[in-house]
């Protein structure tokens, strides 16, 4: 049986109309690719929960649960288990992104999100965002 992993991810978006992206750092898996912030949601949390905490320990900001939105969601078999990750906008935070582990950050046009290379499980979710922004 498949292991289900669940994580969050949202789609910062600032006032040009930009996403931000952050490099997975050297010893994670898939290092060196670039994705959308957020992190596996942990037993008892509500997804919009997991983001709040994750955007505040990675990237310094604070988010209220009002200012994220459900987008869209991906679904990935990768060999040793299953993604399923629901993307949100956030639009509004309190606070100045900074990577805070020391991961390199990019805002970034949507139209460009295809000229950086990303896990195959967030790459479904770059369409929506062309379109939305």
């Amino acid at each position: 049986m498949t292991k289900l992993v669940l994580v969050a991810a949202v789609a910062l978006v600032d006032p040009d109309g930009r996403v931000l992206i952050a490099q997975r750092p050297e010893g994670k898996s898939l290092a060196g690719l670039w994705e959308f912030p957020g992190g596996k949601i942990e037993a008892g949390e509500r997804p919009e929960e997991t983001l709040i905490r994750e955007l505040e320990e990675e990237l310094g900001i604070l988010v209220k649960p009002e200012c994220l939105a459900p987008l869209t969601f991906a679904s990935y078999d990768y060999p040793d288990f299953h993604l399923l990750m629901p993307l949100w906008i956030c639009r509004r935070w309190t606070g100045t992104v900074r990577g805070r582990e020391g991961q390199a950050l990019k805002w970034v046009h949507p139209a460009r999100l295809r000229d950086y290379p990303m896990p195959p499980a967030d790459e479904p979710l770059i369409p929506h965002l062309i379109d939305l922004v």
